[in-house]
């Protein structure tokens, strides 16, 4: 069965998972034309090897800690922290504990 995502005007709790977050996996809570947003869930040590995204992108530290790596250097991450990266800007993840961010990224090409 494919996987559900929000539907417009579906409203969707970001909240910390608390206790839940143990048990959680990472998960795409919306996929549209223009943009996409994906709840990650890192078990304390794992990490996300360099990547980069096609379009602009945002990260929102929701609980946990999180290493964050760019070419501007390391950077800590904790619960409500956000940073913002360039379309095409390469960055590294390494949860410290039990950690979730809410990702977007925008997907919409560039004209």
């Amino acid at each position: 069965m494919a996987q559900q995502h929000v539907q417009s005007g579906e409203v969707v709790s970001v909240l910390p998972l608390g206790a839940q977050l143990a048990s959680a996996k990472t998960m795409a809570l919306l996929k549209a034309e223009q943009l996409e947003v994906v709840r990650i869930v890192l078990r304390a040590g794992m990490a996300l090897h360099e990547h980069s995204a096609p379009g602009e992108i945002t990260v929102q530290c929701i609980e946990g800690r999180i290493e964050f790596d760019t070419p501007q250097g390391l950077q800590l991450l904790k619960a409500g922290d956000f940073i913002h990266l360039r379309r095409n800007e390469p960055h590294a993840l390494r949860a410290l504990v039990d950690s979730s961010a809410l990702v977007t990224i925008c997907v919409a090409a560039r004209t």
